[in-house]
């Protein structure tokens, strides 16, 4: 029976990006009003993430007119529009319920910063719990391999030739490019004057 409930369970899962505790997020949630639907957006730092498969949820905390507000959403909800990370933050821990009991900058988390050796976790969606594999082209990259294939060299007879006035290729000048300059001074004006 279990095999029934889990197969109708991976079916509501939903691509959410990847993001962990101390992660600065955006949250794009769906608020009905009566027959109005608007979207409201819930920005913090994100104190926990708990559970798994579709009962997974996370807590978001902001200030809001100094006070602290937390929410608690279920990650796969179909009410969520989307998740963006706005910022990686560099902690130690799972749970950062320290937060709750700090104010003003004592409250901020530090932003993870990567040098140039260490790899850079791409915010782009994946799979719940679940990475990106390495030989996986990443969103927004093109295989380079079919981009080379591609292209066509040149042929070298269609060069474009040098004028003997200038110097610069004949074809610049049909193309509104200006020739070079002159030199300002021939080496041999100096002794006339």
């Amino acid at each position: 029976m279990s095999g029934v409930i889990d197969s109708i369970e991976r079916a509501q899962l939903r691509r959410v990006p990847s993001f962990q505790a101390g992660d600065r997020v955006r949250v794009h949630f769906q608020v009905v009003e009566g027959t109005r639907r608007r979207t409201q957006v819930f920005e913090g730092i994100v104190l926990k993430r708990q559970g798994s498969g579709v009962r997974e949820t996370f807590t978001v905390r902001k200030q809001s007119f100094g006070v602290g507000v937390e929410r608690t959403f279920p990650l796969h909800s179909p009410k969520i529009e989307r998740i963006e990370v706005a910022a990686r933050g560099d902690v130690r821990r799972a749970k950062l319920y320290y937060l709750r009991d700090r104010v003003g900058r004592a409250s901020r988390v530090r932003e993870r910063r990567w040098t140039g050796t260490e790899e850079v976790i791409e915010p782009g969606l994946v799979e719940a719990g679940a990475m990106p594999a390495d030989d996986a082209p990443r969103p927004g990259e093109e295989e380079l391999g079919e981009q080379v294939a591609t292209e066509e060299p040149a042929p070298e007879d269609a060069a474009p030739e040098a004028t003997a006035e200038s110097g610069a290729p004949a074809d610049s000048e049909a193309k509104g490019d200006e020739p070079a300059p002159e030199p300002a001074e021939q080496p041999g004006d100096d002794q006339a004057s």
